[in-house]
């Protein structure tokens, strides 16, 4: 009934996908013009949405009723109204725009401007952007804390994180890793409250873990040695992409020189499975149940979706051109 509906009424079916409340898993393809929507009951693609060229960021707003896009290529941030799959606007911003992130009150989307030296922040009831913040050069991938007090941006130029304050929406402080920041993810308690991030490096076959009470680099992990042939996808990017299982259990740890990914305890961070996907794993999701991770292969055209329990990949689905920011919305 699904896919009749698909074929014959491709709006209706689409709306009503979204008003069930059905987890769909959204990869922007960032050498295309398109979202591809996967339906993990199926692990098919069940929608492609026509954006701006060179999709990067994506991140949904809370209440659900928007997407907001980086075009890298054209400097514009989409808006995508979800029930529609329409692009209702297109907000200029910073030269090739990278990473977004969303405050918690949905009112902020802050945008890394990897041409500049600066963030762009954008007002999403007027959607304008309003203020840029200066975060050192090269900047590339943003997060939100958990606890939503801080935006945190790498800056792989300048060798460092900046820590925005979201009420001041001015730096608060500065962490330096051992390098080039990469993407990196945040260990919280359950109260939200942060104690490590896992920071991945440009030329390292690994992580670094930084402290944040300290803000110091205290252990550094390292990924299965590769052959001496093996060759990254993506230039001095050994590993470029983590997840935190939704039971805080495992870390995930994507590997561009195996082109796997590698499940470490977070107790200890020891290897707890190494699993095999496709060319250039870039970045991952989890389902909120936890059952499903699905892995952005940006050097194959597809993401591939792989049992968290059994360690064991199930399906490489084919995508849009260099597919790589990846999320889970329902």
């Amino acid at each position: 009934m699904r896919l009749a509906c698909r074929i014959v009424l491709p709006f209706f079916c689409w709306a009503a996908i979204l008003t069930a409340g059905h987890v769909q898993i959204y990869v922007t393809n960032s050498d295309d013009s398109k979202i591809s929507v996967i339906d993990p009951a199926t692990d098919t693609v069940v929608r492609e949405i026509p954006v701006s060229a060179n999709p990067h960021g994506i991140v949904p707003s809370p209440d659900g009723k928007r997407f907001y896009i980086s075009s890298e290529s054209k400097d514009l941030l989409d808006v995508l109204d979800r029930q529609t799959g329409q692009v209702t606007k297109s907000i200029p911003i910073g030269l090739r725009p990278n990473n977004v992130a969303i405050t918690e009150d949905g009112k902020r989307v802050y945008v890394c401007i990897r041409g500049k030296s600066s963030v762009d922040i954008i007002d999403t009831g007027t959607l304008t952007k309003i203020k840029s913040v200066e975060v050192g050069k090269g900047p590339h991938n943003v997060y939100r804390t958990p606890d939503g007090k801080s935006i945190i941006a790498t800056s792989m130029e300048g060798e460092k994180l900046t820590v925005i304050d979201v009420k001041t929406e001015e730096p608060s402080f500065t962490i330096e890793p051992g390098g080039v920041p990469r993407p990196m993810i945040i260990d919280a308690n359950p109260d939200k409250s942060i104690q490590r991030l896992f920071v991945q490096l440009s030329n390292l076959h690994g992580f670094e873990v930084i402290d944040w009470a300290s803000r110091k680099v205290t252990a550094k992990v390292m990924l299965p040695a590769a052959p001496p042939e093996a060759r990254p996808l993506i230039p001095a990017t050994f590993s470029h992409g983590m997840a935190i299982s939704p039971d805080r259990k495992t870390l995930w740890v994507d590997d561009m020189l195996n082109n796997t990914v590698n499940v470490f305890s977070m107790s200890d961070l020891k290897p707890v499975a190494t699993i095999p996907v496709g060319r250039g794993p870039d970045w991952m999701v989890f389902t909120p149940d936890g059952k499903r991770c699905y892995v952005s292969n940006a050097g194959a055209n597809t993401v591939s979706s792989i049992d968290a329990t059994t360690f064991r990949e199930l399906k490489q689905i084919p995508v849009g051109k260099v597919p790589k920011r990846i999320i889970a919305a329902d």
